[in-house]
């Protein structure tokens, strides 16, 4: 099985629900899918499988989860196969599913129990035929490049006025400010939030310079707990977390000082919290999808490591991936930030020129986060990778990235 998570945002740049791409099978080690693809969940939904065995906080963090549901799959046994709340599962349809009967009673059904359904890839010219689905509809997905939006606007308001409209293929920036000065969606997919610094002339601040300080000096090979302690003494959020993350670990423990508390936690634990604490602070002014990502990446990295027998490198694809967005964090292109964080030569190497040791482990994770399930299977051919331990891996991200933000849940 294969699963990735895909982002919708809202007009603030605030993550509102995830789509859950997925495909059950290897379909270039078992050609015969790709032909009866669209076979594959009629018993079994894949997307729901992997909320139902993930669970929603782990998988959206309580979001709103869109599955992708096909004219075959939707007359699965849907209410049985997921027990997540009705309200938080919206059922992703494309134009495969006619407005016409069975369809429409099965949709009745299902709206009437609770469930959210969104249609996607549906053209302007087939709005009046559709008008059955659409007056069920909570979400309508459209590409932004094909629609007039403005127009779209005035017909939803007038005929669909509970339906949001959301903006798919919104790739760069500049398509994002664009449309969301429009109004006229209410969410809005892309890759616009993680699209390279290419150029900048942008100076880090002051406090960002602290982080990165602190990042080269647990970043040595053998650093100085004390060194580390200095510097976390220099941001009082920074000494905050640290004494939570102590207190959470120790009972009955008086903390005197930042330089007891990182010896209490001990060099490879102090490593471990500091790269990922200040990754988290160095994305406080970016959208929280920037944090999520950078540390998914690099827990993902980490857990592919044994399986393309890399293991002892385990450390440096943990920073691989956290580094990944490096240039986003400090608005910096990545090479002017990898000068300032002192990574190995085979850090750099991957972020930079995508090529090395550690390449095809970051290049798959790359294609996995983008659900390029074609290219995901050619590179576990190539490297010989059974596709449940890349899943796994995945998925150990995910529930890993949870427990660092929320341990209580």
């Amino acid at each position: 099985m294969l699963a990735s998570l895909i982002p919708l945002f809202d007009d603030e740049m605030k993550v509102c629900a995830y789509s859950v791409f997925a495909q059950r099978d290897n379909h270039l080690m078992n050609p015969h899918l790709m032909g009866t693809g669209f076979l594959d969940n009629v018993v079994n939904i894949v997307g729901l499988d992997i909320v139902e065995s993930v669970g929603t906080n782990v998988l959206s963090g309580g979001k709103e989860v869109f599955v992708e549901i096909t004219n075959i799959s939707l007359f699965a046994n849907i209410e049985e196969q997921c027990k997540a709340p009705k309200k938080i599962i919206v059922l992703l349809l494309d134009t495969s599913v006619l407005p016409e009967e069975p369809y429409l009673s099965r949709l009745w059904d299902l709206h009437g129990q609770g469930y959210k359904i969104a249609i996607r890839k549906l053209a302007g010219n087939q709005f009046e035929t559709y008008k059955p689905i659409l007056e069920m509809c909570d979400y309508i997905l459209l590409d932004h490049r094909k629609i007039n939006i403005r127009s779209a606007k005035i017909y939803f308001t007038k005929s669909y006025p509970d339906i949001k409209l959301c903006a798919v293929g919104v790739d760069t920036n500049e398509d994002y400010e664009r449309l969301t000065s429009d109004g006229a969606y209410d969410l809005y997919e892309g890759n616009f939030f993680r699209v390279p610094v290419e150029e900048s002339e942008k100076t880090v601040a002051p406090l960002k310079v602290t982080y990165i300080e602190l990042l080269n000096v647990v970043n040595n090979s053998d650093f100085d707990l004390q060194d580390a302690a200095d510097v976390i003494g220099k941001d009082p959020a920074l000494v905050i977390s640290l004494l939570e993350m102590v207190n959470h670990l120790t009972i009955n423990s008086e903390i005197t000082s930042v330089r007891h508390a990182a010896a209490m936690l001990g060099q490879k634990e102090l490593k471990k919290w500091i790269n990922t604490a200040v990754t988290k602070e160095l994305c406080s002014d970016k959208p929280s999808e920037i944090m999520r990502i950078s540390m998914v990446r690099a827990k993902f990295a980490e857990n592919l490591a044994a399986c393309f027998e890399l293991k002892g490198f385990a450390p440096e694809l943990f920073l691989a991936g956290l580094f990944s967005l490096l240039d986003i964090m400090l608005d910096q292109t990545m090479e002017q930030a990898l000068k300032l964080v002192h990574v190995s030569k085979k850090i750099e190497d991957v972020l930079l020129n995508k090529k090395g040791d550690l390449w095809p482990i970051m290049q798959l994770v790359y294609e996995y986060e983008n659900a390029s399930w074609q290219e995901v299977s050619r590179l576990m051919i190539l490297e010989n990778i059974e596709m449940n331990d890349v899943y796994k891996a995945y998925t150990d991200a995910l529930k890993w990235y949870r427990d660092l933000i929320d341990p209580i849940k």
